[in-house]
């Protein structure tokens, strides 16, 4: 993906292992799904990106395998805030959507852990392959 995207779309199934109650998917589970969505496409619009805070409002249950769709896109870009709203459906019925915003951080967040500087290491390594 390319900086500066707009719009994300997937596919996503739950299956028995996301279960709550028979059938029926776990709501943070929901949530994590569009809070997945919506950080990809801030981390694709300016990179990197993480969630500052996420509402999600459930319409429907969700139930398990079904194919559903997930969409996000951004609604609001000024400095270092990202603003997305993401939707789960199944075919045109809305069953979760949810509306996040997201902080632009530089890449040394990421970098404070060990298992961090552990990844960036792997990258370094693999961008130095790429190049030669």
């Amino acid at each position: 993906m390319e900086e500066g995207a707009e719009r994300y779309e997937a596919p996503v199934t739950f299956g028995e292992h996301h279960q709550a109650g028979p059938g029926l998917v776990h709501g943070g589970l929901v949530a994590a799904a569009l809070d997945e969505a919506s950080g990809l496409l801030a981390t694709w619009h300016r990179f990197p990106a993480v969630t500052a805070r996420i509402f999600v409002r459930y319409r429907r249950p969700v139930r398990i395998r079904r194919e559903l769709r997930l969409a996000a896109w951004v609604t609001e870009s000024r400095g270092r805030r990202i603003h997305v709203d993401a939707r789960l459906q199944d075919g045109g019925e809305v069953l979760a959507e949810s509306r996040g915003a997201f902080l632009h951080v530089p890449l040394d967040h990421f970098l404070e852990t060990p298992e961090g500087r552990a990844a960036g290491e792997a990258w370094r390594r693999r961008l130095r392959q790429n190049e030669g």
